[in-house]
């Protein structure tokens, strides 16, 4: 049987995401983590775990969050995640299956880093597509989640002005 990006978003019963793609969350630790740092507004469940896909040309646009996000590979096409520290380093890490080819299973986007994401493209767009799973601790809340501004990007990131003008809405 041959999956698609339809298939999975049916059979894993996925909704549409803000940041783009499709999104299923799998997981809500039952117990909340109390005593966090100030950036957040409150308690946080210990964890939450998600499916995310991204059919190309779809792209997750330039955002953040305050915790720590696990990316996970899963299936289909290999994932370019676009990385900007506070500090203004540019890091691409491609999730996929080809260690020989430099791609990794799991990747770390430290909390605070702005990040967006792509399935990386070929000759069959319409058959494009990475199915990844994201785990956030301390779990993920709306509340913590920041989409970019393409004009304060570009001001305190010059620098990265292809990729901002690219991956913003």
């Amino acid at each position: 049987m041959k999956y698609d990006a339809q298939y999975f978003v049916k059979c894993l019963d996925m909704s549409p995401h803000p940041e783009g793609g499709w999104y299923k969350e799998t997981y809500r630790s039952a117990e909340n983590a109390q005593g966090l740092p100030q950036r957040f507004s409150g308690e946080r469940s210990f964890s939450t775990g998600i499916y995310f896909l991204l059919r190309y040309p779809q792209f997750s646009a330039f955002h953040r969050i305050k915790s720590d996000e696990m990316w996970h590979f899963y299936s289909g096409s290999p994932l370019n995640v676009y990385v900007i520290d506070s500090e203004g380093h540019f890091e691409v890490i491609n999730l996929g299956p080809d260690i020989e080819q430099g791609e990794r299973f799991q990747a770390v986007v430290k909390a605070g880093n702005w990040f967006a994401s792509q399935p990386v493209g070929g000759d069959d767009a319409e058959e494009i597509y990475s199915l990844v799973g994201c785990t956030v601790s301390p779990g993920f809340d709306f509340n913590d989640f920041e989409m970019a501004r393409a004009d304060d990007l570009l001001k305190e990131f010059p620098q990265h002005a292809e990729w901002i003008k690219k991956y913003c809405r």
